[in-house]
């Protein structure tokens, strides 16, 4: 189950990294704060990239906890973006898109699905503890057992 959880969110994250990397390019125009269109959807892109290399590599609570940040905010972002249009905030430019195209879906898909195997993941595996290490018998013998 685990390993299947991972590949979920490790897929939908590639998914959206590679709908961020095509559509940089197209979102050159996109300006109205300090950071532009293209080097946010670039920045998604490698974050995206990043966390699914994290949570193939690393199965803890931790590297779901940032798989969920990334793919969760990438969630929010997309919906909102699309049915608020709020200007730039801050160095963010004005992202609102009010249409949707396939590109989208596939990116909302791969997102939705990365954060819910993400969240599934957190909750599935077992906290590690210091005592659970099975090759330190000198614990036991310090607790008298």
């Amino acid at each position: 189950m685990g390993l299947i959880l991972r590949l979920l969110v490790a897929a939908g994250l590639a998914a959206d990294a590679v709908v961020h990397w095509r559509f940089a390019p197209q979102m050159a125009f996109v300006q109205g704060g300090s950071i532009h269109g293209d080097v946010l959807f670039r920045v998604q892109a490698g974050v995206a990239a990043v966390a699914a290399v994290i949570i193939l590599t690393y199965a803890a609570r931790w590297s779901y906890a940032v798989a969920f940040l990334v793919a969760g905010s990438a969630v929010g972002a997309l919906v909102l973006y699309y049915y608020v249009d709020v200007g730039a905030l801050g160095p963010l430019p004005d992202m609102h898109e009010p249409v949707w195209y396939t590109e989208k879906t596939i990116s909302l898909a791969g997102e939705g699905i990365a954060a819910v195997a993400a969240v599934a993941g957190f909750c599935t595996v077992k906290r590690r503890r210091p005592d659970d290490d099975e090759f330190a018998p000198e614990r036991e013998h310090a607790r008298g057992f």
